[in-house]
């Protein structure tokens, strides 16, 4: 059964900053762009591409941006670069496993330079597979404990299919299967409850505890990760002291 994921906790409202910003509206249209390329521009009948609509969707890009993206994958859009998907694979401070997702037209570009941020941070970047055994794919969802009864979403989501209702500090994270996302969706939408963030994403199987000291150094490289242009999403097996993930929830 998969793990709750700290950084999952405390990154919404950095992504909720950064998107009133404009800096990841690049980043959705690529994501967009390589959905469409792969699966065709009928959301109906990709669902990867019905997922990357719908986190652009909630990071309020424009319709326009979104339509291009998807044209522009389709080939109806010319002059656009060739875009490819990589997963990268690394450690950070204290051996922390780290799981990259990027989407670039140039990848020795973005390898030589994705290496280079783990290293200013205390990390390295490993082989392909090095890491990737530790985690899973899962749905997430993140609910403010404000916002609904423990027990309430407890019932209700392990009714529609969940595998497991976390509690990390000031919010619940409900873990289900690939499958069962959109069902997921659909029910606590229904029953109107409000969630910080719902995604596809590599939830740890296991993870491991860190300091306070070495928490700040992961998080720092998962920051700078996340800045790079070509990253749609950075992924973490660890565990922050109690003191310092209050903090990270109630600072961002």
């Amino acid at each position: 059964m998969a793990g709750h994921s700290h950084w999952a906790s405390i990154k919404r409202k950095k992504e909720v900053v950064d998107a009133k910003k404009g800096k990841v509206f690049s980043k959705l249209a690529r994501n967009i762009t390589v959905a469409a390329r792969k699966g065709g521009g009928d959301p109906n009948l990709n669902i990867k591409l019905q997922y990357a609509i719908e986190k652009a969707r909630d990071a309020n890009m424009p319709k326009d941006n979104i339509e291009r993206a998807i044209q522009k994958g389709v080939g109806a859009a010319a002059g656009g670069e060739e875009l490819y998907e990589y997963l990268y694979e690394g450690y950070g401070p204290s051996g922390v496993a780290i799981m990259v997702e990027a989407v670039t037209d140039n990848r020795n570009r973005t390898t030589s330079e994705i290496r280079k941020i783990f290293e200013r941070f205390g990390g390295s970047l490993g082989a392909s597979g090095c890491v990737s055994w530790l985690f899973e794919k899962r749905g997430m969802f993140v609910v403010d404990k404000k916002n609904v009864e423990e027990d309430q979403l407890m019932m209700l989501a392990l009714e529609a299919g969940a595998e497991d209702v976390l509690s990390v500090e000031q919010v619940y994270q409900i873990i289900c299967l690939p499958s069962d996302f959109d069902r997921m969706k659909k029910i606590l939408k229904e029953q109107n409850i409000n969630f910080e963030s719902a995604e596809l994403t590599w939830t740890p199987k296991t993870s491991i505890d860190v300091d306070e000291v070495t928490g700040k150094k992961v998080i720092e490289l998962m920051e700078a990760l996340e800045e790079h242009d070509d990253v749609q999403g950075v992924y973490a097996n660890f565990n922050l002291p109690k003191n310092l993930l209050l903090e990270m929830q109630t600072k961002r």
